[in-house]
């Protein structure tokens, strides 16, 4: 009886396509306001600053900022209509 080895690939895991991580970068880098709700449907708002592999860093004005792990969010939407200015090295959501 002939035995087959299996091969091993150490690309990324199956269903995962590497977009995600992509996105959070372009969203962090441009600041963009987002709403992030949680898997216990609570849903808090302000903007990527950071994320890796296991949490987000999310910053809000005028209040405490988040660190969520992934597995907690199910989703994170931007905010629509929310124009954003530069300030520094931040952009800010403009009070119209």
């Amino acid at each position: 009886m002939a035995t087959t080895k299996k091969r091993h690939h150490k690309g990324l895991p199956a269903g995962e396509t590497g977009q995600e991580a992509l996105y959070l970068k372009s969203l962090s880098e441009r600041q963009v306001p987002v709403s992030v709700k949680l898997r216990d449907g609570e849903v808090v708002s302000g903007w990527i600053e950071y994320f890796d592999d296991m949490m987000v860093r999310l910053t809000r004005e005028g209040k405490p900022n988040l660190f969520i792990y992934k597995a907690h969010i199910r989703t994170i939407t931007e905010n629509a209509g929310a124009s954003t200015r530069r300030s520094g090295n931040r952009e800010e959501a403009a009070a119209n």
